[in-house]
């Protein structure tokens, strides 16, 4: 059985999924890798690793053969481990997987969710990247169809972040994200792509966005 067979075959379970999956009992952080990465690649499982270390549920989303993404299958593994979003579903996504996160959401169309932090994001095509390495990144961007407004309703708490030396994708584009959205854009200097290679196996100032939505949903449920 190839890619796209699995994915057909698993398409109607994991829909069911993401339409009967019940809230989740705690606030939950999903991190969501990028192209060509996984769940133990730059500071995925740094950040897994200090949210569990103060008691806040994380998940690393592991998206399948994120050297040439499938459309679908990384939409099936996202139903898979999110489900249905709630108001305690905080989400981190990085780069390639902040626009698969926003199609996601757009598509489910949860009442609320905690909070967005996205790190390299873009929700557009990229002016000056079509393609990485014959991954054709022009057409996976034209299947995510994300509604912005719905999105800015979802939440109050869009944190986004960028460098402004991120060469793969500009400052510029996670720029017209924050506006698209309403987030607060952070720039962070030097900060390349946020990759470890570059030196980022650790970035507080996510850790730091994220512990502050999941304190005010603590607060709130007290």
């Amino acid at each position: 059985m190839n890619r796209r067979q699995f994915c057909a075959a698993a398409a109607g379970v994991l829909a069911a999924c993401a339409g009967t999956a019940g809230q989740p009992e705690k606030t939950t952080v999903y991190i969501i890798h990028d192209y060509d990465a996984a769940t133990e690649n730059h500071w995925f499982p740094w950040l897994h690793a200090q949210l569990r270390a103060q008691g806040i549920r994380a998940v690393l989303v592991p998206l399948p053969e994120s050297e040439s993404p499938d459309f679908d299958c990384w939409q099936q593994t996202l139903a898979q481990y999110v489900g249905r979003p709630s108001e305690n579903s905080i989400f981190v996504a990085h780069s390639l997987g902040t626009v698969s996160l926003l199609h996601y959401l757009s598509a489910t169309n949860p009442p609320r969710i905690g909070g967005l932090v996205l790190v390299s994001a873009f929700g557009a095509p990229i002016p000056t990247l079509h393609e990485i390495n014959g991954f054709d990144l022009d057409a996976y961007i034209a299947r995510c169809r994300i509604d912005f407004a719905v999105i800015r309703r979802m939440t109050r708490h869009i944190e986004l972040f960028t460098a402004d030396n991120d060469t793969i994708v500009p400052p510029d584009n996670t720029r017209r994200l924050a506006d698209a959205l309403g987030g607060r854009l952070h720039v962070i200097p030097n900060g390349g792509h946020f990759l470890d290679r570059e030196g980022f196996t650790e970035l507080p100032p996510v850790l730091r966005a994220a512990e502050a939505v999941a304190g005010r949903l603590k607060a709130q449920l007290q």
